[in-house]
């Protein structure tokens, strides 16, 4: 009974530590046998009979269990939402308390414990809320209230943001922390002098860059972690990190968190592992005599049964902050990550701090030194410069053609050979994608998506100019800061879709409901209900409504029950809700091609697959993060997302998205069923299933997971001996 709950809602596996058939409902059949055979051995000539008996009784057994435990699920509060704030939320975002600042004056307490003491739940509208509620609706009134609830520096956000951000605050009238950070700190300021859209590796391998340069701490937290190449240049970089810190004879503190739901946690939700259960062969962290100079915990985190820890973030010295959509293992996706600099930095330390919620042992060093008070260090010697479009693209060049390029390993790099800035590490990627000896364009790119050799896969899209050159790493141009605010989600590990109105959930249905001229979202799986509908609003009221979405993206565990299914499903629902050939051309769907391909390759295949999660609304407020658009992530997944607001930065996104893929030129779907379709042969790609997969599609999608948790299906085939653990984590949205 254990096992089928989770596996049919489909977050990553509640046993992903256990073997299946040592855990759960899997052993139940043998052990009733060994026991009726110990006290009856006479019955050994029927063995056959008592094992099905076992069986039929294991699986009436859990079949009433799972009954009892749906009917047992407590609903969240967040099933209604009110557009009014309370005024001790108003104060709270005004007066400057939070987390991180009250434990520097108490470095004894747990971070749970400041959060019980100064942020409970209080009654109360805001008086400024209480007295217009006549004038409900005064949107001049909103934006204000919005304004003064945020540090926004020298840069006033615009309208369309401030509403978003309004929108959201609102969403803390039940719980002040509902935000994953104190209040204070949710509405900010700060730059992105980098985004990389890209493999997995690349991502890691600028995270290898950022821990070998810390000095003091650094706080990783990822949903997903399992030996591989990409965890191997994450590892290394943590030897090399002590390494230098002995050097120059210090300690740096690192703490690391990770979701590997284990049994103990229906007891303790958060489980300190280090060392015995991170060193093994499924993890192989580095253990304390390899690391000696660094004070390292790592916390695994889980809240039974739905409330996946889904966030990827990385804090470094407070000084830097990252926010990507990729866990640490091999695949074959297309992630992003973006590079924040500034007073967000001190958002994303309380967001850490508050996710730890227990004692810090070590205390993290630079708990008293705060970001906003030093200039962000990529633009220390360019303050004052102004970003436009045209800017980023020459100064990307520039810097790019200043720099040696010369070829790297594409998985590996020796201890000693990091880059000394990121400018450097811009010009040693762009190189490993530029062709080799008697290599075409598209054949440097396909060998660059292929992290590990596939010789299955190559490349057929044509050759492109420099303009259209794919280019992984995005350097911005020096910038002011510009506002920015944290819009996350709390865990909610019922068995139910009650969590709706969360600041997540929140900030995306406010910048669909008001978005003026166009929406873009690229996710791998958009089927959340509460989104639906709304999509289908802002495509009626003119708005051009463009989505990229990853063929085939775990299908298995779409197809679940409660889980509203597939893309195509969802797509082909979208096109039949709209009645005008005008509407449904401003409905534009996509399926992701790579950046060397002509179509789509689904999921199932392993070999190219897109995991960015991004919107964009009228080209100048965006939404990025670790949030998908699919069940999991809108109604259970804890999530971490940041609201930008830069038309700069956000054209900067779409033109980086349309040169690193092939989707806007090759992957529009049919308007008429939602499917893709081969322009010439008219047929679908090879492993769709279309719209209608059959009565009982929920046993192919039991099925599907099962075959992905046992490893059977799927990219481990291809990562050889020492990367057989890969498949634990692939159910679910990851």
């Amino acid at each position: 009974m254990l096992l089928f709950v989770p596996v049919a809602f489909h977050p990553p596996p509640f046993f992903g530590a256990f073997p299946p058939s040592k855990s759960g409902l899997w052993i139940m059949p043998q052990l009733f046998s060994f026991c009726y055979l110990s006290c009856f051995p006479w019955a050994s000539s029927h063995v056959g009979l008592i094992r099905l008996s076992a069986a039929g009784f294991s699986a009436l057994l859990g079949f009433f269990g799972f009954v009892a435990l749906l009917l047992a699920q407590p609903t969240s509060g967040r099933w209604t939402y009110n557009n009014m704030f309370p005024e001790w939320i108003y104060e709270l975002c005004r007066d400057g308390t939070n987390v991180t600042s009250e434990l520097a004056t108490e470095p004894e307490s747990a971070p749970r414990d400041i959060i019980d003491r100064v942020f409970k739940p209080q009654n109360g509208l805001c008086d400024r809320c209480r007295s217009s509620e006549k004038e409900k609706g005064n949107r001049h009134l909103d934006l204000q209230q919005a304004y003064l609830c945020g540090k926004w520096g020298s840069r006033r956000p615009s309208d369309l943001f401030l509403q978003i951000y309004h929108d959201v605050l609102c969403a803390l009238d039940r719980n002040p922390m509902a935000g994953c950070a104190s209040p204070s700190l949710l509405g900010s300021s700060g730059v992105v002098p980098l985004t990389i859209i890209a493999p997995t590796p690349d991502i890691c391998r600028h995270m290898a860059h950022c821990i070998v340069r810390a000095e003091k701490e650094v706080f990783l937290a990822t949903n997903y972690w399992t030996f591989s190449r990409c965890s191997t240049l994450i590892t290394d970089a943590l030897k090399e990190l002590s390494l230098r810190a002995g050097r120059r004879g210090t300690k740096v503190v690192v703490k690391i968190m990770y979701d590997r739901a284990q049994l103990k946690q229906i007891i303790n939700s958060r489980q300190l592992v280090y060392p015995k259960e991170v060193t093994d062969v499924h993890v192989q962290m580095p253990p304390p005599e390899h690391i000696p100079n660094l004070e390292l915990e790592v916390m695994n985190y889980h809240k039974p049964l739905l409330g996946t820890f889904h966030s990827k973030f990385m804090v470094v010295d407070r000084r830097v902050a990252l926010l990507q959509s990729n866990n640490i293992q091999d695949n074959d996706n297309l992630e992003m990550m973006v590079r924040m600099e500034g007073p967000i930095v001190d958002s994303f330390y309380d967001l850490a701090i508050i996710q730890w919620n227990t004692k810090l042992t070590p205390m993290l060093p630079m708990i008293n030194s705060p970001a906003m008070t030093e200039k962000p260090p990529s633009f220390a010697h360019h303050a004052g410069q102004k970003l436009t479009g045209k800017a980023v693209n020459t100064f990307q060049l520039e810097r790019l053609q200043s720099k040696e390029l010369e070829s790297r390993n594409e998985l590996t790099r020796e201890s000693g050979e990091y880059d000394p800035d990121i400018e450097s590490e811009a010009a040693s990627i762009q190189a490993s994608v530029r062709p080799r000896g008697t290599e075409s364009r598209v054949e440097g790119v396909t060998r660059h998506l292929n992290i590990v050799k596939r010789p299955d896969i190559t490349g057929d899209a044509p050759e492109w100019s420099d303009q259209n050159e794919m280019t992984p790493y995005l350097l911005h141009a020096p910038h002011n800061p510009f506002p920015m605010a944290l819009v996350c989600r709390e865990p909610w590990p019922a068995l139910n879709h009650s969590s709706i109105y969360t600041p997540q959930n929140v900030a995306f249905l406010s910048a669909i409901r008001n978005a003026q001229k166009s929406i873009f979202i690229q996710t791998p799986n958009m089927n959340a209900e509460c989104l639906l509908e709304p999509i289908l609003n802002a495509v009626r009221r003119g708005l051009v409504v463009t989505c990229y979405l990853t063929l085939g993206y775990n299908d298995a565990g779409e197809l679940l029950p409660f889980q509203n299914g597939t893309n195509e499903m969802i797509s082909n629902r979208l096109y039949n809700s709209l009645t005008s050939e005008e509407e449904k051309a401003r409905l534009q769907i996509y399926n992701y091609v790579a950046k060397d391909q002509t179509k789509p390759i689904h999921n199932k295949f392993k070999k190219r697959s897109c995991h960015i999660k991004l919107m964009v609304i009228d080209e100048h407020v965006a939404i990025q993060g670790n949030g998908n658009l699919d069940t999991q992530s809108i109604f259970h997944s804890q999530e971490t997302n940041v609201l930008f607001d830069s038309a700069e930065i956000c054209q900067a996104w779409l033109e980086g998205i349309r040169r690193n893929q092939n989707t806007a030129i090759y992957g529009a779907v049919s308007s008429q069923d939602g499917c893709w379709h081969d322009p010439v042969t008219g047929e679908m790609v090879g492993g769709a299933i279309g719209v209608n997969p059959g009565r009982f599609s929920w046993i192919k999608g039991l099925a599907g997971a099962i075959k992905r948790v046992q490893g059977v299906d799927g990219f481990s085939r291809y990562l050889g001996e020492r990367d057989t653990t890969f498949h634990a984590g692939v159910l679910g949205s990851l």
